[in-house]
């Protein structure tokens, strides 16, 4: 879908993804360090593809080791340049990486094409370059597994369909004091009920929590400090938005700009009063897509 530019777009550059900014996550830093060859013969086939003459490939300076292996790489490339970008969660979204490394702003409900870029992961990248050069379908990915108590830290090549309790396995087994498992990063994964589900195309990592950090904060009144609103990376204001979500306000939560939301999680994070803001966003914005499509069907 992203290769194929809608009628009157026109794309002038190809931004690659390598920020991997969710703490924990080390899978892309690791592919950009054992693969930037064919990452770099992917960016070539990305830019033939938008028809670009030029590719700019993000990652932030606390992956000095990649940063500097890559502009090696690149040195032998026409085009392609490689940015240091300092740390700041949540650069990793598109909006925030596009603003970063160009300077552009993606209008509210737009996409990066309509600001002339598109941006892909380095993982995408990896896999354009297998699926055009070796004629290889998407079967497997680089899947973080890790935990301040898991035996054996690592990322590992996995099989899309792989059981988790098997990853697990292979880092050394469950933790005696696991309280939670999480698909994804700390701040936007999600906790899984069972770990006997599979691997899939977007799971980045395997997260387990110990009981201690795994535990909620007892919710508390809102006192109005605005932390979640100046965290927020795209203006919205959380507060609002979970309460209308609280009371079913539907068209208000999407006059609110809820579908904006890059669900950072953020706000949850620095609120003082520990109130679950990303969880009744999520559920606003579900709502509101639903509504939409409804629309959209007429």
């Amino acid at each position: 879908m992203k290769l194929s530019i809608p009628k009157g777009k026109v794309a002038d550059v190809l931004i690659l993804n390598g920020v991997e900014c969710e703490p924990y996550l080390t899978s892309d830093h690791q592919l950009m360090m054992e693969k930037g060859d064919e990452l770099m013969v992917g960016t070539q086939i990305l830019m033939k593809a938008l028809n670009v003459t030029k590719a700019l490939i993000g990652i932030e300076n606390n992956k000095p080791d990649a940063i500097a292996h890559l502009k090696k790489l690149a040195e032998n490339y026409n085009g392609i340049e490689v940015h240091a970008l300092r740390v700041q969660y949540p650069q990793g979204g598109e909006k925030q990486l596009i603003k970063a490394l160009i300077n552009r702003e993606v209008p509210s409900g737009g996409l990066p094409i309509d600001v002339g870029t598109v941006v892909h992961n380095v993982g995408t990248t990896l896999a354009v370059y297998e699926a055009v050069q070796k004629n290889k379908p998407l079967f497997e990915r680089v899947v973080t597994v890790t935990g301040k108590s898991v035996k054996n830290p690592g990322n590992f090549m996995v099989r899309i369909g792989t059981p988790v309790n098997e990853l697990i396995e292979a880092a050394g087994g469950m933790p005696e004091d696991t309280g939670k498992v999480v698909n994804g990063g700390p701040m936007m994964g999600k906790a899984l009920n069972s770990i006997e589900v599979p691997v899939t195309k977007g799971t980045s990592g395997i997260l387990l929590f110990t009981k201690q950090e795994a535990k909620r904060h007892e919710i508390q009144n809102c006192i109005r400090c605005a932390k979640c609103v100046s965290v927020c990376p795209m203006g919205l204001e959380p507060y609002l938005l979970m309460q209308l979500s609280e009371r079913s306000m539907w068209d208000e939560v999407e006059k609110d700009m809820a579908m904006d939301c890059i669900e950072c999680g953020s706000c949850s994070y620095t609120c003082p009063s520990g109130r679950p803001l990303l969880d009744y966003i999520r559920l606003g914005k579900s709502n509101v897509s639903q509504i939409i499509r409804a629309r959209n069907q007429k």
